[in-house]
This record gives C-alpha cells, structure tokens and sequence, in this order.
C-alpha cells in the first residue's frame, strides 16, 4: 500500500468501506419493503441541490487533474505510460488527493440509489445500477490505497467529465415536468459514458503489451473491468433505445 495515503479516511482498511458497501446492499434490499405502504417523496430541493453539488465536485476533479497534467506534460509526462509518483512532492502528492476524492465521490454517489427508492423509482434499481455504484467503490478504493496516480489519472480525468453531464442531465430533470423537452440527450449520454469504456479499455490494455513501470494486475482489473461494464451499458442501450423503439 501506499503509506502516503495509508492513514486517509475510509483507506487504511477494507473494512470501513465493506461496512459502507454492506449497509448500502441493506437499504437496496430492505428500502422497497420500508416504502411499501408509505407515500413516494418528492425531494425536489434535496435533488436539485445535490446534483448541483455532485457536478460543482465532478468539475472540480476534471480541472484538478487537468491541471496537473498540464505540468507533467511540461515534464515529458505520457499519457500511454505514467507510472506512480510514490515521492512526496507536491505534484505527486496533489495526484494522490485527487485519487481519495475520485474515491470519496464514489461514495456520496451511493446516494443516487437511496433517492431513488425514497422517491418509488425502483424499476431504475436495476442490476446494472448496483453492480455499478458498488464495484466502483471498491475499484477506487483499490486505487487509492495502492496506485493513487500515475496511469489512474485517466480513468477518473474520463470518469469526472462524463459526470458533469450526467449530474448537469439529473440536475434538470429534478427541476420537473416541463423540463423534459431539454432533456432529449440522454441517448447521447450514455453514448458518451460507451466511449469513456471504451476508451479506458483500450487504454489498460495498451499498458500490457508494453514495457510501463505500472503494475500491470492493476490494468488487468480494470481492463476486465470495463469490459463488463460495456456489455451491460450495451445491454441496456439496445434495451432502452433499440427494442424500446421497435
């Protein structure tokens, strides 16, 4: 592990962030049951606010490491081979903090699913939606702990962006009805978080089949990954858009 971020919140040990994994499996499988008999909440300043939130923080990320990789560029810095910069300079250790943020967004985002089950919206809890918001808790987490920058810049540079939008799309669908005629792109949206698979897919298993002092089981689990996210992505975009059309 890396000690550098050894004693952060939440990275020490697994523990903390299962216990944080179980409880959210607990209100998935218990929540429905809990708003059986009770009125759907309608929550409309909380979502608004959130979702503004989420985007304010999902900005912040992008430019953070947009940032920094302007100065690594400056200093011959790969983007197809980057290893960690384990040093505690203050570039390496900026890296580092922008890793435990990618990390802790992807635990306030395990609200998305609360909300919807306290709004009814259980059909939007689907496989792919849990499989989603919870392995990615334990990817960063993963990442945090042992490779918190280098190569892992790229998937949460791509990640942020992607999310920009999708908390941007959220935040006006919450406004209500008569924003739905804005919110024609959603098609689009999940095209681009496809290309964002795609293309971290492409990016771990570059690393492979070339000589990059990264560790190369960390790109094998993500390249494994990311496969079985664009199967699902894929699953439900021919479900959604293409049958859902027909």
């Amino acid at each position: 592990s890396d000690p550098r971020t050894d004693l952060w919140p939440l990275v020490h040990s697994p523990l903390p962030v299962t216990l944080v994994f179980a409880s959210y499996l607990f209100v998935v499988a218990l929540g429905p049951f809990y708003m059986r008999k009770r009125k759907p909440l309608k929550l409309r300043g909380l979502l608004i606010a959130y979702n503004l939130a989420m985007m304010t923080l999902s900005s912040y990320m992008f430019y953070e490491v947009r940032r920094q990789d302007w100065l690594l560029v400056l200093d011959n810095y790969s983007y197809l081979c980057q290893p960690v910069d384990y040093s505690n300079s203050e570039l390496g250790m900026r890296m580092a903090r922008v890793c435990w943020w990618f990390f802790f967004s992807k635990v306030i985002e395990l609200l998305d699913t609360v909300f919807f089950i306290l709004r009814k919206k259980q059909e939007q809890v689907t496989f792919l939606h849990v499989y989603h918001h919870g392995s990615m808790l334990f990817n960063w987490w993963s990442g945090v702990k042992y490779v918190p920058g280098g190569q892992a810049f790229f998937i949460g540079m791509l990640n942020s962006f992607v999310h920009i939008f999708m908390y941007g799309y959220y935040a006006l669908a919450s406004l209500g009805p008569q924003m739905h005629r804005y919110l024609w792109w959603k098609r689009y949206l999940t095209i681009m978080q496809l290309c964002q698979f795609v293309a971290i897919a492409a990016h771990s298993s570059y690393n492979l089949f070339t000589e990059c002092p990264f560790p190369d089981g960390f790109n094998t689990a993500v390249f494994l990954y990311i496969l079985s996210l664009i199967a699902l992505f894929l699953h439900f975009y021919y479900r959604t858009y293409i049958r859902g059309k027909q």
